[in-house]
């Protein structure tokens, strides 16, 4: 039940992190705040999904 999402920079719109989450506990949108590399800066990464293909 466990899903992959890709955590992408609010700044720069970048797709920098991959986590896992329990889609049945956390069923909002899952934000954190995270080191960006291309903005070289701690930055809100927010849930992005990953395309299957």
């Amino acid at each position: 039940m466990r899903e992959k999402l890709m955590l992408k920079c609010g700044n720069c719109g970048r797709h920098n992190y991959v986590r896992t989450k329990n889609k049945r506990t956390m069923t909002q949108k899952f934000e954190i705040k995270k080191y960006c590399p291309d903005c070289r800066g701690h930055h809100d990464h927010k849930e992005s999904k990953i395309s299957k293909g």
